[in-house]
């Protein structure tokens, strides 16, 4: 009788299980630091408990069903009527509940206070961790409320419902829901970043037209993020004026009606794949213009100056994800007889992530704290933190993320290049941020124009920063060289920018980890991102004199 062939293979060994049950806040040393330094140390017990939460299985569960399934547009009725309807996975609805609950919509405005700022950016920093694509829709509504708020009379009407804590999914005409978002829609096929060559035009429909009256849209937009919200800001010109101007659209029109907004289809994106971003024509839709007729780029801008912030936040978020991924799994994986973690090169890896980590978030929580000024009274150097740096930040962190993402992948191996670990999801998401809100060129020349325009604020930055540097030479000799980079011909200068943004973010952050990190983190960094020059340099290649383990096990304390 023939023996029965054996049905088991191997033993499953030297697996890494699934990080889970932590406290995304407790174990980040780094941010606990900055929400007390900042100003934000009320929040803490609200961070603590919301960190707890999203470490629980079946939270993180909710980032990996709300990119598997995405959402679906429905044109048509089954009857032919045209309804533009979105379907999304309840986890979807589960993600934006969670970031509504924690206030990450409206916290500065529903609770005004010191450290608002500051707590609302840690606690979307934990969030962003999770799960990016939930994050668009929520960013838009926040930034949209300092816009409206201009409008008094409209802003009236919709305070209650932007700033409810309650998510509410139902597409309905707003006065019959709970809560309220809003989306934004600036760019069109001709004219991209370039949105002074919009072409969508706004029709008046009084006898004495302008800021807060009624007007009808005809045209197209291109990027016409989240569809599914309950309103959007766009821009458009009118007949009176050459500039464009911004108006207050939203999904129904005030009879009750689906606004005349028609969805022609959703993009199919590279990342951000749980959320909807769509292509959208306005067939005579009903607006109300925001700000001053003309002034419309000023008066968004507005609007995008904070979701550059997310941007810089969204960045440094999913570099902190990708790094604690990668030291837990190091942790558990052995290879050539001992674990990564104990490997001389994988420390140097882990540690030269785990600065670049702490310095982009030291670095988002300052520009929090400038955020947080009133910009009638804030200080020249708050001025030029907000105003300066937050671009720069928004080039250098959103571009850092891709290498980062990228090199945290490889820790993992192959698994890490598998969809059914959360790493291929943080290398997918890493570009959009690089890229939305203005790409990196568009981002460097407003680096530029902030320091034209504010020579104060950016003279009052750099003397803060010059005396912080006094005695410590490497980074004194770096914002030395930034100085006669700023100083180089006008003619030149443009072409220098990317140059001027990165020395700028750099001497950013090194000062920064100079103040407030141990003096192994500021030096380590300080002598790899500034006394050497950062141009092609890959991960991994600190001194071998630096305490790896001890930068690892700051990063991540398990």
């Amino acid at each position: 009788m023939p023996s029965q062939a054996p049905t088991a293979t191997h033993e499953v060994t030297n697996q890494v299980p699934p990080l889970e049950n932590y406290n995304l806040f407790e174990c980040d040393s780094a941010l606990s630091a900055a929400v007390e330094r900042e100003g934000a140390g009320w929040h803490r017990a609200a961070l603590s408990r919301d960190g707890a939460m999203l470490g629980e299985p079946a939270t993180l569960a909710l980032a990996g069903a709300a990119n598997r399934h995405e959402p679906e547009l429905f044109t048509f009725s089954p009857r032919g009527e045209r309804i533009d309807a979105l379907e999304f996975h309840p986890s979807w609805h589960q993600l934006l509940t969670l970031l509504r609950r924690e206030g990450l919509h409206a916290l500065p405005f529903e609770q005004p206070q010191p450290g608002a700022m500051p707590a609302r950016c840690a606690g979307y920093f934990l969030h962003a961790q999770l799960e990016s694509g939930s994050l668009c829709p929520l960013t838009m509504t926040f930034a949209s409320i300092p816009v409206l708020q201009r409008e008094p009379a409209l802003y009236a009407t919709l305070r209650d419902k932007l700033l409810s804590r309650e998510h509410d999914p139902r597409d309905l005409p707003l006065g019959a829901k709970r809560s309220m978002m809003v989306g934004m829609g600036m760019t069109e096929k001709q004219g991209g970043s370039d949105v002074r060559s919009n072409q969508t035009r706004a029709f008046a429909t009084s006898a004495s037209p302008g800021r807060g009256t009624e007007y009808r849209l005809v045209g197209h937009k291109w990027f016409f993020s989240a569809p599914q919200c309950d309103a959007h800001l766009v821009l458009a010109r009118t007949d009176t004026q050459e500039g464009l101007s911004c108006f207050y659209v939203p999904r129904f029109a005030p009879d009750g009606t689906k606004n005349a907004v028609q969805i022609q289809r959703l993009k199919d994106k590279l990342g951000n794949r749980s959320n909807a971003s769509s292509e959208v024509e306005f067939l005579d839709a009903y607006g109300v213009m925001i700000g001053d007729e003309g002034r419309g780029v000023p008066t968004i801008i507005e609007m995008a100056n904070y979701t550059r912030l997310d941007c810089v936040i969204g960045s440094a978020a999913l570099m902190r994800a990708a790094l604690v991924q990668a030291i837990h799994h190091a942790r558990h994986r052995a290879a050539f007889g001992k674990r990564l973690v104990e490997q001389p090169l994988m420390q140097n890896v882990l540690a030269d992530l785990a600065l670049e980590s702490e310095a982009a978030t030291v670095l988002f929580m300052r520009l929090a704290r400038a955020f947080d000024a009133d910009p009638a009274t804030a200080s020249p150097e708050d001025r030029a933190w907000r105003r300066i740096v937050t671009p720069a930040a928004k080039f250098w962190v959103c571009k850092r993320a891709l290498e980062f993402t990228g090199e945290a992948m490889e820790v993992w191996g192959g698994n890490g290049y598998v969809e059914e670990g959360p790493m291929a999801r943080f290398y997918r998401e890493a570009p959009v941020n690089s890229i939305w809100e203005g790409s990196g060129n568009v981002m460097c020349l407003d680096v530029l124009r902030g320091i034209e325009r504010d020579p104060e604020g950016a003279q009052a930055l750099l003397a803060s920063w010059l005396a912080d540097a006094q005695d410590h030479a490497a980074l004194r000799a770096a914002l030395e060289r930034l100085a006669a980079t700023l100083a180089a011909a006008p003619d030149t200068r443009e072409a220098l920018a990317r140059r001027i943004a990165q020395q700028l973010v750099l001497a950013a952050q090194g000062v920064l980890l100079l103040r407030h990190a141990s003096a192994t983190i500021a030096d380590a960094f300080i002598a790899t991102r500034l006394a050497d020059s950062p141009c092609g340099r890959v991960y991994g290649t600190l001194p071998g004199t630096f305490d790896h383990a001890a930068i690892v096990a700051r990063a991540f304390q398990a």
